[in-house]
């Protein structure tokens, strides 16, 4: 009874935030507007406010001309120095948590700043709203009778100069309110170990007998912890050790693959999915409706929103575009600006607005080519460099290649199988591919960690392609000559199995 009741409190509280998520439905380029001009008041007394003259910018057309659009690689001076303790650079408040992550071209990671606006004001912010939209649409929801399960990352690292950094989820976790440690399990210490397997085993044990009504985390890394969990339980579906399971927040990659493996494991017929679109530099759209593959633009977050049609990318040189100029169905590439000092930033992803009255999106890829199956972010750069250093180990040539995903099944981890064609093979493929293995983990950390010990990632698959395999494939498409090129990373299988065929 005195669960029943904390729901319906807490419900009732979250419900509030609607009427102003109804504003921003409403009033969606004003508020936009006003976001651009109280950033840009917020920082104009910054290094990086005076050098722009934001105190001299009064509009969108303003902040355009005057502002340039940039890359991680051209802010990370600005970023280490402030990582290095100077403060006052390109936000006005102390800036204290960076959020690792990779993908970044000449780095083995990105640190993102996380200043204490956009943890309060877009984090958490968007925490509250995300259980706000599920409880506004599911009035029968009895998520506060019992606790969320919560799959994070690991501790964030302390530097001297009194900064640290960490994943994301682990800088979310460390500065949550006491009180949220009770709706959540684990405990932060658990929350917050290092070693993943030894992290699971321990969430397993503080959580089995618990009364889970959610869960929220990266669908690759669920997967596992739940398989897991039968493992140990001995039991059939999860259902049976968490009876009122009702929902699993999920986002970071494409769900898609793992949506078949997550009905087997809960078989439930009113399980609802909501997916969230978060990363490392803010978290922008919430699905908004039961059963949706479409996302809610969150617009009052203290983020600033530009857009770049895709076939007219280049990079920082680009032209962008407001909100307000965006069409449905077209490619664009994200650009934004926040309260944790980012001016006119290409996050590297691509989105198409499937609505505009009101704004939803859909997440359609990243600006290069990739795979991120497992929240591995690999870029083809990444590729490249651990072909060319695996050849120069062992004497070998690429003529072409390509690669794609096999994707997890049951207790079967997930990897990614290589097509590659060599002008000169090496002597043994099992040492090139362990040499690819090991160069992919060095420059790329979000791979390394979805590789340790195996527990998402097993080692790449790799085949050596008969001579001629990519040529005779794009005869087969029409596609010899010009400009047609062997796609190198793609998130589905559609050119893995075509190519096994051949």
């Amino acid at each position: 009874m005195a669960f029943t009741f904390i729901n319906s409190i807490i419900s009732w509280f979250l419900k509030k935030r609607k009427h102003q998520v109804e504003l921003f439905l409403k009033y969606p380029i004003d508020v936009q507007n006003e976001v651009l001009l109280k950033l840009l008041n917020s920082a104009k007394n910054t290094e990086y406010g005076k050098l722009h003259n934001f105190s001299s910018l009064k509009s969108y057309t303003d902040f355009a001309n005057k502002v340039p659009i940039r890359k991680y690689e051209s802010i990370e001076p600005l970023i280490e120095r402030c990582r290095k303790g100077e403060q006052n650079i390109f936000w006005p408040t102390q800036i204290r948590w960076f959020a690792k992550s990779s993908g970044t071209t000449n780095a083995k990671s990105k640190f993102i700043p996380v200043s204490d606006e956009a943890i309060e004001n877009c984090h958490f912010k968007a925490g509250k709203d995300m259980l706000c939209l599920y409880i506004n649409n599911n009035e029968d929801a009895q998520l506060f009778t019992g606790k969320g399960l919560r799959l994070g990352g690991s501790s964030a690292v302390y530097e001297d100069n009194n900064s640290y950094f960490g994943d994301l989820s682990a800088i979310i976790i460390e500065n949550m309110p006491f009180w949220a440690d009770f709706s959540s399990a684990p405990k932060q210490e658990v929350a917050l170990m290092s070693e993943w397997e030894t992290k699971m085993e321990a969430i397993i044990d503080e959580t089995i007998n618990e009364n889970i009504t959610s869960l929220v985390g990266v669908p690759s890394w669920m997967l596992v912890l739940l398989n897991r969990v039968l493992e140990k339980t001995g039991k059939s579906n999860i259902l049976e050790v968490w009876p009122n399971l009702e929902v699993y927040f999920h986002g970071g990659v494409n769900f898609n693959p793992y949506r078949e493996q997550y009905k087997k494991l809960i078989p439930k017929e009113d399980f609802r999915y909501y997916e969230t679109y978060n990363a490392s530099e803010g978290f922008f759209g919430i699905q908004d409706r039961n059963e949706s593959d479409e996302l809610l633009l969150m617009l009052d977050y203290g983020i600033f929103y530009e857009f770049i049609p895709m076939d007219q990318y280049d990079g920082e040189n680009s032209k962008a575009i407001p909100l307000a100029e965006v069409q449905k169905d077209i490619n664009y590439a994200v650009v934004i600006s926040t309260n944790g000092g980012l001016w006119r930033y290409l996050i590297g992803d691509t989105i198409k607005f499937t609505s505009t009255d009101p704004y939803r999106i859909k997440v359609t890829g990243r600006t290069k080519h990739h795979i991120n199956v497992f929240g591995e972010e690999l870029i083809i750069e990444n590729a490249e460099e651990s072909l060319k250093a695996a050849c120069m180990k062992t004497n070998a040539t690429v003529k072409d290649y390509t690669v794609g995903p096999v994707f997890m099944n049951g207790n079967a981890q997930g990897a990614h199988e290589w097509i590659i064609e060599f002008e000169k093979a090496p002597d043994n493929l099992n040492f090139f591919t362990e040499m690819l293995d090991n160069h992919l983990k060095n420059c790329n950390s979000d791979y390394e960690a979805k590789r340790y010990n195996n527990m998402t990632l097993a080692m790449p698959k790799v085949h050596q392609a008969r001579n001629g395999l990519f040529y005779d494939w794009l005869k087969t498409k029409g596609k010899l000559g010009g400009q047609h090129k062997v796609p190198r990373l793609s998130n589905k299988r559609e050119f893995i199995d075509e190519l096994l065929k051949l």
